[in-house]
């Protein structure tokens, strides 16, 4: 296996980081992540241009599409770099739930669904969200469902209540799962639509305050309703009962994504923890990093970090020659791996920090706060622990069957 970098990703990589350094990393000061999003968003709206200009633009998306066209190796090293500030991947077109949606009508919407709402996507003119969760349950099980889609001439009524759906505030329409046959297999009963944010009958409830904070905006999570909400035959994506093997496939690169951007997350927090380590004085002849236990914070830090690393870029290489099935263990065992080291990583990042840390005059207590949630969302972690151990463990029931 070749672990070189080749020349023209290692170009592209060096823009990235500059640009996140020089252009994304400045717009920490004054903690604006304390105030509203919406009060951020002009500052970006202009770094999104310089990242037209750049060349930066789309990196999730083919070129077909008008995106970098990048293997899902080279995307991960590119998220990485995005993932060091929290707008990264925002800058760039490529943040979630966008990203996810943006390949979902490529890949499985009608030319009048990419033309009405994949084209402003990819331009970034629009926003959407993703609408799968539901308040009443569980988010583990999602062939279990209570919004409905009942057919009735060449329209479908949903009804039901979805929340954590990410963005959706100010989003123009949401991709909304709904059950359309209940009494089919479980993996076979829902199907997926795409529902404008203006039909009558879908509303916005609220943003699900997160541990203090309401959001707004593209960084906010949305409680929606759905009564009598009707939408044309058309917006169905796909054939009846295909929204769970969409759904299926937007979320198997969206985990080696996501995996990334927390690697990003966590080079940045183990960098404030060095600069912190050797800045902060404990006495005017002793600083924090002549501490033993911070100096094996940093050297199991730099040791987890790393091999979460390459396990993820493994699993991207071989997702890029096998396809997302052959390695969905890998990505099962990979997505509790990597959410573990963020986890760990920032908590010993904030404890160095001390009181700082937990203040909103540091980063890391927007990242803690806002990537705890990294164990449950796109899978619990129990969840992939249980789907890994069964495809392990199925080798060995199948042998032990074959031996009698």
């Amino acid at each position: 296996m070749d672990f070189s970098v080749p020349a023209s990703l290692r170009e592209l990589l060096s823009r990235v980081r500059a640009f996140v350094d020089e252009e994304l990393l400045p717009l920490e000061a004054g903690a604006p992540w304390i105030g509203p999003f919406r009060d951020l968003e002009p500052r970006l709206e202009r770094l999104r241009q310089l990242a037209k200009e750049r060349g930066l633009w789309l990196p999730t998306m083919p070129g077909s599409a008008g995106g970098l066209g990048l293997s899902l190796v080279e995307l991960a090293m590119v998220g990485e770099e995005l993932g060091r500030s929290p707008w990264g991947h925002y800058a760039v077109n490529a943040q979630a739930p966008d990203a996810g949606n943006m390949e979902v009508l490529l890949h499985f919407g009608s030319p009048v669904q990419q033309e009405r709402y994949l084209a402003p996507l990819l331009a970034g003119e629009v926003r959407s969200c993703f609408a799968l969760t539901e308040p009443d349950y569980p988010g583990s099980n999602p062939t279990w469902l209570g919004t409905t889609a009942r057919r009735e001439g060449d329209e479908y009524h949903l009804d039901g209540r979805k929340w954590f759906a990410s963005s959706a505030d100010g989003a123009a329409f949401a991709l909304v799962m709904a059950v359309t046959d209940a009494a089919a297999l479980p993996h076979r009963r829902a199907s997926l639509f795409v529902v404008p944010s203006d039909t009558p009958g879908y509303r916005l409830l609220r943003n699900v305050p997160v541990m203090g904070h309401v959001g707004d905006g593209w960084a906010s999570h949305g409680e929606l309703e759905l009564v009598a909400c009707r939408v044309p035959a058309a917006a169905r994506i796909g054939d009846e009962g295909d929204g769970f093997a969409i759904a299926q496939a937007r979320l198997g690169p969206g985990r080696i994504h996501h995996c990334m951007r927390w690697l990003g997350i966590c080079e940045r927090a183990l960098d404030l923890l060095c600069r912190r380590a050797v800045s902060r004085r404990l006495t005017p002849a002793q600083t924090l990093a002549d501490q033993q236990v911070v100096a094996h914070w940093i050297a199991e830090s730099r040791a987890e970090i790393d091999a979460a690393r390459w396990g993820v870029l493994h699993a991207a290489w071989r997702m890029d020659r096998e396809g997302a099935k052959a390695v969905r263990d890998a990505i099962s065992l990979l997505k509790f791996q990597a959410a573990g080291v963020l986890g760990r990583v920032l908590d010993r990042a904030l404890q160095a920090h001390g009181a700082l840390g937990m203040t909103d005059d540091s980063v890391l207590s927007y990242f803690f706060r806002l990537e705890r949630a990294a164990r449950i969302y796109d899978g619990a972690d129990e969840v992939h622990k249980s789907a890994a151990a069964r495809g392990i463990l199925k080798r060995y029931r199948e042998a032990a069957e074959a031996d009698g």
